[in-house]
């Protein structure tokens, strides 16, 4: 009895799992002819040379970033480079449709049938789109006709870099985008997740060598031109700059080289050789150390702060040949002094010598003429 009730469930469980398998299969071939004959409807007299609610209307796009990549920072050609999955979203109430799915999950191929916003980055020196191994492209229909779009873009953009304070100083990089063609009275650009949260960067991200990237700021601004005013979204990426790399390869250096310079001072004044070559040498170390400083910064017409420590440490050395120079020549000229003064001197003893002689020879010869008494 036991084993018949056994076997009963068995095959009530087997039935079951085929009739599942079979309304999933009925389900996945009719989800697939609904979406076709979907595609098909939508596409029926749509023309994709006109915006949504063109002449009616305003067509809102909303967009937000996934920062993949940030840098690196080029301080030479003051420029900024970033990998990212750039999104927008809007609504085209001409793709609204009815159906058993919400959203119709589409390739890129969709992309090129309809319309979408004529995006731009406008302080872009250099954009490309990733096409490996398809074009990266992520597009979406919903029911009410909002459309999604990502793609995934490099983009090496200009960053306006004032370096007086180099190298502590820090910088704000603009990334700005907005519609090349449609002015603000045809598409609007919006933040979709607010000011906040609508640029995300990872911590993983973020790791740059010479750079520690401490935050952004999102707005909107409105740009105005001779064609027009233009609604232009704005992310300001905020850098401080690592002192380290700089404090080991240039500040400490100068420095040592500075107490070098100094400790010539303990060498005897009489050692001429050995105290040219200390001043010598620390002259033209500190005139490489100075133009290797210099070789990664742009050409600035402007003195940095590196520059002011550099001359401050060329002034400390270059005043310690100098007092060595200076030493050495008034001690060559007090040398001099002592010298005449001693030949001087022994000049007038020999005169003197020679006069006590005379008076001596005199004072015999008048004795003899004399004679006895």
């Amino acid at each position: 009895f036991l084993l018949l009730i056994l076997l009963w469930f068995k095959s009530l469980s087997l039935n079951g799992f085929l009739l599942s398998v079979n309304s999933v299969a009925g389900n996945t071939k009719i989800s697939s002819e609904n979406v076709t004959r979907i595609l098909d409807r939508l596409l029926e007299g749509y023309d994709n040379r006109l915006r949504p609610g063109s002449g009616v209307s305003v067509t809102e796009v909303k967009t937000d970033i996934f920062v993949t990549s940030f840098g690196p920072v080029s301080d030479v050609e003051m420029e900024f480079t970033m990998d990212m999955f750039f999104r927008q979203m809007w609504v085209d109430e001409r793709l609204a449709f009815n159906g058993p799915i919400e959203i119709l999950p589409l390739n890129n191929r969709m992309v090129d049938k309809i319309w979408t916003p004529d995006t731009f980055f406008r302080n872009a020196k250099k954009a490309l789109a990733h096409n490996t191994t398809t074009p990266n492209k992520l597009f979406r229909i919903m029911q009410n006709g909002t459309v999604f779009y990502t793609m995934r873009l490099t983009v090496n953009a200009e960053c306006p870099m004032k370096l007086m304070d180099f190298p502590m100083d820090g910088h704000v990089c603009p990334l700005r985008f907005g519609s090349y063609a449609f002015t603000n009275r045809e598409i609007v650009y919006t933040w979709r997740k607010g000011l906040q949260a609508s640029v995300d960067i990872p911590p993983e991200s973020s790791s740059l060598l010479q750079y520690d990237l401490i935050g952004q700021t999102l707005s909107s601004e409105t740009l105005k031109i001779s064609t027009g005013h233009y609604s232009v979204q704005v992310v300001h990426f905020m850098l401080q700059r690592k002192l380290g790399y700089h404090l080991i390869q240039t500040y400490i250096p100068l420095i040592m080289v500075v107490v070098l310079s100094q400790v010539a001072f303990w060498i005897n004044k009489e050692s001429v050789p050995a105290r040219t070559v200390a001043g010598v040498t620390t002259v033209l170390t500190m005139t490489t150390l100075s133009i290797s400083a210099r070789s990664s910064l742009p050409k600035v017409s402007y003195a940095t702060a590196m520059d002011w420590f550099i001359a401050v440490c060329f002034a400390f050395v270059a005043s310690a040949l100098v007092e060595f120079a200076a030493v050495n020549y008034f001690a060559t000229l007090e040398a001099n002094r002592m010298r005449r003064r001693l030949s001087r001197g022994s000049v007038l003893e020999s005169i003197a010598e020679g006069s006590d002689d005379d008076d001596e020879s005199v004072t015999t010869a008048c004795l003899t003429r004399k004679g006895p008494i």
